[in-house]
């Protein structure tokens, strides 16, 4: 389990470096889950975190119903609890929370599509949560949730050129270090934008970069056999799936 202080020492160097970081309209709503939902997710890097990890798969940032909750990447309801065994109930709130996106930890009942589907994939690929992470880790980019006043979720590309300039560059450093501990040969982003910025971060690393789908209900393509999608873009890859 050698890499999991670096996994943990990465994820608070991301949570210090972004704490202070204050964006302007669009974005109302800042959610750090690394700061409120510490305590899950740092059982998630110590039950599931030890290197080597051959797959670094990169998602985009927290949504409402996943991350935002329960502090782990795509975390949907009830696959934390019954299939990564992680059932932590300390999560607190955020600075500033929006009304229609209460945060209420791993007592809510909303379930975020993107990561059923993801974690409902692995779970039905490689049964046990033991293989899956012998061959892979699952990861975002971004670990900030953005809300409009309206409580609708921004994509981290909606930001302003300047800002997201402040955001990306740690989050580059992280993803760099992440790739290096976990001594990934591939990195693959979870959607078109998580691939850019795996490409600007790890272009000269020695790993192979690509893409899958991304799993959200708003992609019809996702909606119409997502699982059966992201294993055959995988396997062109070169990377075995069962």
């Amino acid at each position: 389990m050698r890499a999991v202080p670096t996994l943990a020492a990465i994820a608070r160097d991301l949570r210090r470096e972004l704490a202070d970081c204050t964006l302007g309209p669009p974005v109302a709503h800042v959610y750090r889950p690394l700061e409120y939902a510490w305590a899950p997710h740092r059982e998630f890097l110590e039950r599931w975190g030890g290197a080597p990890k051959p797959v670094l798969l990169v998602g985009m940032n927290p949504g409402p119903w996943g991350m935002a909750q329960t502090g782990i990447p795509f975390g949907s309801l009830p696959i934390v609890g019954a299939w990564l065994g992680l059932e932590h109930r300390e999560v607190g709130r955020p600075r500033s929370e929006h009304p229609r996106r209460p945060v209420e930890g791993f007592a809510c009942r909303r379930q975020e599509v993107s990561g059923a589907r993801l974690w409902g994939w692995a779970r039905d690929r490689w049964k046990t949560p033991e293989r899956f992470f012998a061959a892979m880790w699952v990861a975002n980019y971004c670990p900030l949730l953005f809300l409009d006043r309206a409580g609708r979720n921004l994509a981290p590309d909606k930001l302003r050129a300047a800002e997201l300039d402040r955001v990306t560059a740690p989050c580059d450093r992280a993803l760099r270090r992440t790739v290096e501990t976990l001594e990934a040969r591939w990195v693959i982003g979870i959607g078109a934008w998580a691939e850019t910025r795996i490409r600007a971060a790890c272009s000269d690393r020695p790993v192979t970069i690509g893409r899958i789908l991304h799993p959200s209900p708003a992609s019809p393509l996702a909606n119409r056999g997502w699982a059966e999608r992201a294993t055959s873009a995988l396997r062109e890859l070169g990377i075995a799936v069962p």
